[in-house]
């Protein structure tokens, strides 16, 4: 049917994507046809001609080969998945149409248009494939006309960000100006759509698909680039909550705006943005309320206390910690192992005020509680570093509580088997390494710990040289000049701790 359509269409000297809307319109009925596939099928060609066209794109962008084959584009015909932003922008490239018309909402990242000659589109004469745009994109200006809807703009915004840091040749941008504003943006709508607030249950499964995997990749993917992409999801969801949902799947929508909301929050943290980072989690528990699930609410909560633990307010972190645990109550989940450990580590850092042997002891206990909860978390809930909590993680803070308690021979065999368990997330293995330092400062060997502690920044790549981990850093070097500010091993500390670092350094948020 679809092959009788493209010659018609051909024979009257319609366009491809005009002949692809008739292919949807008259196959969609009887087989399912997805516009995406109808496009494909306007222009004459195989699925292995589309993937070496999009191959062909990324070599001349200078990217890695991609990792799209036949049955990933399969499944976006059929409808089983939808492609990221990345793929999208390649496939409405290949077919010279914009994401509308392969049946996906929104602009594409370039933020330019794909549509171009018709005779350089399609070769008539031949039937060959579309031929390959070699024109550089170009970023829409502020200056040029435009009519978005409300938020498009901050996604329009987010989305020419991830175009800039899909480059290989730029591994950071200024989280400043328009980038923070459109973050500000994003969350505060989802607010007011949770606050005064037709989506297929297909589509809420795949959502939540992408949402757990945006929770696998927080530890393998560089914070801008997640933010980004995490953002733009939210976005997605807010939309769907601002129409009236059944109950059922309302609440499905506001897990996943809760998960989400928390995920830009702890991002933010690792960014040092601890003023949006607690606008983020703010958003968190109100979506988390609307659900009732007093595990989300008691995760969201747990990781709120670490933007105090992290920026200076040791006893702030100990309250949310304590209202967290109060949340789970004796619900087997994350939160119940995740807040004694903040509270092991708030009172850890309140040690050097008050009576140190009774935070000591009080340190120890929480310590106690938070290993024996996570023997009760369900199996799924401790393979997942975002959304669940694991023993690594438990093993690196129950570490850093014994660095900060002073009781370095415990600390650091704790820190190496932590150290041991991490194959990713460069952050939490720096700090790790500044703890293991730490150690051997305590100890008086200052030469090993500024070795450790150079050796930790050389595998900090700019991309992760926030206040987050510079904070700390830096900690270290004033603890090393108050033991020897004229130790030779100095002097490469610092030249590894100035090391260039991305423009956005934290303080928007200060």
């Amino acid at each position: 049917m679809a092959r009788r359509i493209r010659a018609r269409g051909l024979a009257a000297g319609r366009m491809p994507a005009q002949i692809a809307e008739e292919i949807h319109e008259a196959c969609s009925p009887q087989f399912g046809t997805t516009r995406i596939k109808g496009h494909r099928l306007s222009h004459g060609i195989a699925l292995a001609d589309v993937i070496e066209q999009v191959r062909a794109l990324f070599d001349r962008d200078a990217k890695a080969p991609p990792g799209i084959g036949e049955t990933l584009l399969s499944a976006y015909e059929s409808g089983l998945k939808r492609p990221g932003p990345e793929y999208l922008h390649y496939l409405c490239t290949v077919y010279r149409v914009e994401p509308a018309a392969l049946g996906y909402d929104g602009p594409c990242i370039c933020g330019h248009g794909h549509r171009g000659p018709a005779a350089a589109a399609f070769d008539v004469a031949d039937g060959a494939p579309l031929s390959v745009d070699t024109r550089e994109p170009r970023i829409r200006q502020s200056g040029d006309e435009e009519t978005p809807h409300e938020g498009q703009e901050d996604e329009n915004i987010l989305r020419r960000t991830l175009l800039h840091l899909l480059d290989s040749k730029s591994s950071s941008v200024k989280l400043e100006g328009p980038v923070l504003g459109a973050l500000e943006g994003i969350r505060r709508r989802m607010d007011e759509t949770l606050v005064c607030a037709t989506v297929s249950p297909a589509m809420l499964d795949q959502w939540e698909e992408v949402t757990q995997a945006f929770g696998r990749q927080y530890t393998t993917t560089a914070p801008q680039r997640l933010l980004c992409d995490v953002a733009l999801e939210l976005s997605a969801v807010r939309n769907a909550l601002n129409r009236r949902q059944p109950i059922d799947l309302q609440e499905r929508l506001c897990r996943m705006a809760a998960q989400l909301a928390g995920l830009c929050g702890m991002i933010m943290i690792n960014l040092g943005d601890h003023r949006l980072a607690r606008s983020f989690f703010r958003t968190g528990r109100i979506a988390a309320d609307e659900t009732g699930d007093r595990a989300l609410r008691a995760w969201v909560t747990a990781r709120e206390s670490l933007v105090p633990l992290y920026y200076g307010d040791a006893r702030e972190a100990l309250n949310l910690a304590k209202k967290s645990r109060d949340l789970a109550g004796t619900v087997p989940c994350a939160a119940q192992a995740m807040a004694p450990v903040v509270e092991a580590r708030a009172l850890a850092m309140l040690s050097g005020t008050d009576s140190k042997k009774e935070i000591v002891d009080q340190a120890k206990r929480a310590m106690a509680r938070a290993r024996n909860a996570f023997s009760h978390i369900k199996g799924d809930e401790r393979e997942d570093m975002a959304f669940g909590y694991t023993e690594r993680q438990l093993y690196f803070y129950q570490g850093d509580v014994l660095t900060k308690l002073g009781q370095t021979l415990e600390a650091e065999v704790v820190l190496e088997q932590a150290l041991d368990k991490y194959q990713d997330h460069i952050l939490d293995q720096t700090l790790i390494r500044l703890d293991r330092a730490q150690c051997r400062l305590i100890e008086g060997d200052v030469t090993e710990a500024l070795q450790i502690g150079t050796e930790a920044l050389k595998l900090v790549g700019p991309e992760y040289r926030t206040e987050f981990i510079m904070r700390p850093a830096l900690a270290f070097e004033q603890a090393v000049m108050q033991r020897d500010r004229n130790h030779p091993g100095l002097a490469d500390y610092r030249e590894q701790l100035r090391q260039e670092a991305p423009a956005n350094d934290g303080k928007a948020g200060a």
